[in-house]
């Protein structure tokens, strides 16, 4: 007979994800969102364990605690607590709760933690002394988690990463669609390939297409496959990505670039499990899930018409935005030393490590291209450090050397300012001659600088404000260097 699980918890996404995860591994579970209900329904029915967050809407977790020992002194209680409050943890110890589990859920240590409480006889269930719950908290803390790592990107160890990988550890167990959100180099494919390494679904195949860069003609073919003769150049049969995937997961990168037609096509799919190929009659049953991203909002999408509400709704079973790097400072030193890793192995170097005020440049960036901008930083600074040296600042690209040095601006920057509106002041010295050349090429400069630091050095949107394209703005920069 399973054993029955109470969760309270007013985070419903939370609720409802644990609760899917204890169901998948034999438990019976029931929710309930609020302090108060939680008590309710604990006195209406037979729980073996209950899991409650300490701070919930409409009380503290310690209150529910005692009014539960109330109706049931052998009651097993697991306090879900964050860092943060570890001491409370320890007194909800004191008063009676069996153990706390701390914040970002593991769900290894859910299931350890459960099954201790289970074990346990329910007689044994008593409040604890002073030295029992420092023992308890000795005990019962997690150990330094691992900097989470695979063959292209670590995924690092600071706290927003703990809070995304929370998420990632839950949502994997189930089968949702996913969106994920996040600027351009996050990662989104890297934890993509991840939710699926921990899903059920691990066995079968991982597929990604990237819809950024297909045309309108050819996207069903990617995603459904073509017979021979379904259209020009098409010469044999060809299996789609639906297919390929079949069983595991597919990974629809910049999906908001699908024109509506084929958005159409897919909702069908999505809804039916199965496809045709394009030119084809046959039918054929598929069994995927979809984790999608994006760099747009697909909710402001559809507002605007560019994406179907109805496929938002389908994908929208949970969503993960994902931190830019300049959101995960704690991270860039780690990432710097993995890639640094990496690249040694790739290039057959041992480059020794890095100069301090590389470090320091590192810390200062912004990191608009994110982990794929640091990732090809540090190979271009390896490629250029002898073996057994240490990496130095002269081998970093221009725009980082200069991240933390930018020239006064004469005129304010501000959001609202434009290229055009940029007008640094440039004035003759006593006793030196104003050499109008000279103070062109300076306006230039300070401008260009100025528009680079606005747009945090992306150049495509330095050269779009400028009114130039981008082999000019590299020209400048260049010459700026020499």
């Amino acid at each position: 007979m399973s054993k029955k699980i109470l969760i309270i918890d007013d985070d419903m996404d939370l609720c409802l994800l644990l609760s899917r995860f204890l169901t998948k591994n034999g438990f019976e579970t029931e929710m309930s969102h609020s302090g108060s209900k939680g008590i309710a329904k604990f006195q209406e029915g037979r729980f073996d364990v209950v899991i409650c967050d300490y701070r919930l809407g409409d009380m503290e977790g310690i209150d529910v605690l005692k009014a539960l020992r109330k109706e049931n002194p052998a009651v097993k209680v697991l306090m879900i607590t964050g860092y943060s409050d570890i001491k409370t943890a320890v007194e909800v110890i004191k008063i009676g709760a069996f153990d706390y589990i701390v914040k970002p859920l593991i769900p290894d240590e859910v299931l350890s933690v459960l099954s201790k409480a289970i074990q346990q006889p329910a007689s044994s269930v008593l409040p604890a002394t002073d030295a029992e719950a420092e023992k308890s908290r000795a005990s019962g803390g997690r150990a330094k988690q691992p900097v989470y790592a695979n063959d292209e990107f670590m995924i690092g160890n600071s706290p927003a990463t703990k809070a995304l990988y929370d998420q990632i550890n839950i949502v994997a167990a189930t089968n949702y669609s996913i969106i994920l959100y996040g600027e351009s180099g996050t990662g989104k494919e890297v934890i993509a390939k991840t939710i699926h390494n921990l899903s059920n679904r691990r066995s079968k195949p991982f597929v990604a297409l990237d819809c950024g860069t297909l045309s309108k003609e050819l996207a069903g073919s990617e995603l459904f496959g073509h017979v021979k003769g379904a259209f020009t150049g098409a010469l044999q049969d060809k299996e789609g990505h639906f297919q390929l995937a079949d069983g595991g997961t597919l990974f629809l990168d910049e999906v908001a670039n699908l024109s509506l037609d084929v958005q159409a096509t897919l909702l069908r799919v999505i809804q039916e499990r199965k496809y045709k190929r394009v030119g084809g009659n046959k039918e054929t049953n598929v069994d995927v899930r979809i984790i999608v991203a994006s760099n747009e909002n697909l909710q402001d999408a559809y507002r605007k018409g560019k994406f179907r509400e109805d496929l938002y709704h389908r994908f929208n079973e949970f969503s993960i935005n994902l931190p830019p790097l300049r959101a995960r400072k704690e991270d860039i030193l780690s990432f710097a030393n993995f890639f640094l890793e990496k690249t040694n192995d790739e290039l057959q170097k041992e480059v020794a490590g890095f100069e301090e005020n590389v470090l320091q440049a590192f810390m200062q960036y912004g990191w608009p291209g994110n982990l794929r901008e640091f990732r090809n930083v540090v190979r271009r600074a390896v490629l250029l450090t002898e073996p057994g040296k240490l990496i130095k600042i002269d081998t970093l690209p221009w725009e980082i050397t200069n991240a933390g040095a930018l020239p006064a601006m004469s005129t304010p920057l501000n959001s609202a300012t434009t290229a055009n509106e940029v007008k640094p002041a440039v004035k003759a010295q006593p006793g030196k001659e104003l050499d109008l050349k000279d103070a062109a090429g300076r306006a230039e400069y300070e401008t260009i600088m100025a528009v680079l630091q606005q747009v945090n050095f992306n150049k495509k949107k330095a050269a779009e404000m400028l009114n130039i394209d981008r082999k000019t703005l590299y020209n400048k920069i260049k010459n700026f260097q020499d």
